[in-house]
């Protein structure tokens, strides 16, 4: 896999996050295994073309939220990175929860 530099550094954290994923209309299931609170990553052999617009459902524990979302980066076999798109009151809500949990557990 071909090494990607980036010259600009992330501004929130990512975290590991293992959930259950589906994107909207393709079927099938993937699994996130990256998140932050500007998008996460899909893990998945057949990823998405670069700006491609999806809906992705998040089902992580017992709670489950859909997010609009775009492609920005894929690695061929392996998954594509999503960046969100506007989120609405309780798509932020149920993303800061997790993101709460999370930081918690990478601090003890």
């Amino acid at each position: 896999m071909t090494e990607i530099t980036y010259s600009i550094r992330r501004t929130t954290p990512r975290f590991a996050f293992i959930a259950e994923a589906e994107v909207i209309g393709l079927g099938g299931r993937s699994r996130v295994s990256e998140l932050s609170a500007r998008g996460c990553y899909v893990d998945t052999i057949n990823p998405l073309p670069k700006e491609t617009q999806v809906r992705l459902l998040i089902q992580y524990g017992c709670s489950s939220c859909e997010f609009p979302a775009k492609v920005i980066y894929t690695h061929a076999g392996f998954g594509m990175g999503l960046v969100f798109g506007e989120l609405n009151a309780e798509q932020s809500a149920t993303l800061g929860v997790w993101l709460e949990e999370l930081a918690r557990k990478s601090e003890g």
